[in-house]
């Protein structure tokens, strides 16, 4: 498969999936901020793809920081609106808003440590406007995009629900991405159970697929660039973090059925609990079949952004509940296979 095939593919199977209440689009307008981001951009070419498709008549309205990144991802049309803005100081958005998906926030983690007031700013003034704006335009549904990282560190061997609470320091500089998420959902419940706004909240795991950047800083990346280059993968922690993954195509699958299907007030988790391995699992996998050697240079995680071990073992019972399922059962395999393919040249 070349690129196009490959994404085309995943737009196809998101459209097809019979667990989205599509019907529920129908003439709508859906504002999607964090839009040129790996998890907005799928969203964006998926609401684009069934609108076409399904012949929908829906509008997407793209809150995008750089108008020239965006044009690059997207075809603009009628269908299509790019709005240039920040959440934390929002442009007047005019006509109707059915529905949001919230998606922008600080995702590098050294940022996190080097822009810390920055990361809650934006995450909580963001979070705050685009709840207010639901607010005012009587919107049908609202997701916030937070994080499996809002739990804390579970114990190894807990299988993780969404009513267990994370216990954080608030004086570890490093929290400043994690409790900006919580400070975020408490206030989307705040919203939903003071105003009715129906907001609801995805905790995300891990997500990556087409789409990723071929030099994007984030491990998972740096493992397709090591197996597409055949250099040997270098771990700069001992790779004990165990967690669940989820990719791209799924990951938009479920944020569509949470916004559409999803309770107010109420939070999901997002994972294929399938691919749940620590990270140098992964890595030893991916080497052999690579036929490339995994080494360790073990450096300070802290100074990097990096997370202590971390032991995150999501139940997505909840989301399953909703008619949500895997599109992509192949696991870690298949959702390397298919970005790998993406991020050649």
């Amino acid at each position: 498969m070349i690129k196009n095939e490959i994404i085309k593919e995943d737009l196809e199977n998101i459209c097809s999936a019979e667990f989205i209440d599509w019907e529920r689009l129908r003439e709508k307008t859906v504002l999607v901020t964090g839009a040129t981001g790996l998890i907005g951009s799928t969203v964006v070419n998926a609401l684009l793809y069934a609108n076409e498709k399904r012949g929908l008549d829906l509008t997407v309205l793209a809150l995008v920081r750089d108008i020239n990144k965006a044009e690059q991802k997207f075809s603009v049309g009628k269908s299509l609106k790019l709005i240039v803005g920040t959440v934390e100081n929002l442009p007047q958005i005019d006509g109707k808003v059915d529905f949001i998906i919230h998606g922008a926030s600080q995702t590098a983690s050294k940022a996190f440590i080097e822009q810390p007031v920055e990361t809650i700013i934006t995450a909580f003034e963001g979070t705050l406007n685009l709840l207010k704006l639901a607010r005012n335009k009587s919107c049908e549904g609202m997701v916030y995009l937070s994080s499996m990282e809002a739990y804390g560190h579970p114990e190894k061997g807990h299988k993780v629900t969404e009513t267990d609470a994370g216990a954080l320091s608030s004086l570890d500089i490093r929290n400043s991405y994690p409790i900006g998420k919580q400070q975020c959902e408490a206030l989307c419940a705040a919203f939903a159970s003071e105003y009715g706004v129906p907001v609801m909240i995805a905790r995300l795991t891990q997500t990556f697929g087409p789409g990723v950047d071929y030099n994007d800083n984030r491990i998972f990346a740096y493992f397709g660039r090591c197996i597409l280059e055949k250099q040997d993968i270098v771990l700069k922690t001992n790779g004990e973090t165990e967690r669940d993954y989820l990719y791209t195509a799924d990951a938009a699958a479920a944020i569509l059925t949470v916004m559409l299907s999803g309770k107010p007030g109420d939070a999901y988790n997002l994972a294929d609990e399938d691919t749940y391995c620590s990270i140098a699992e992964m890595a030893y996998m991916l080497a052999k079949k690579a036929e490339i050697k995994v080494n360790f240079d073990i450096q300070d995680a802290a100074a990097n952004g990096y997370l202590s071990t971390l032991y995150m073992d999501l139940d997505t019972s909840k989301l399953k509940s909703l008619g949500w399922r895997v599109l992509y059962p192949g696991g870690l395999s298949e959702i390397y296979e298919r970005m790998i393919a993406c991020m050649a040249k």
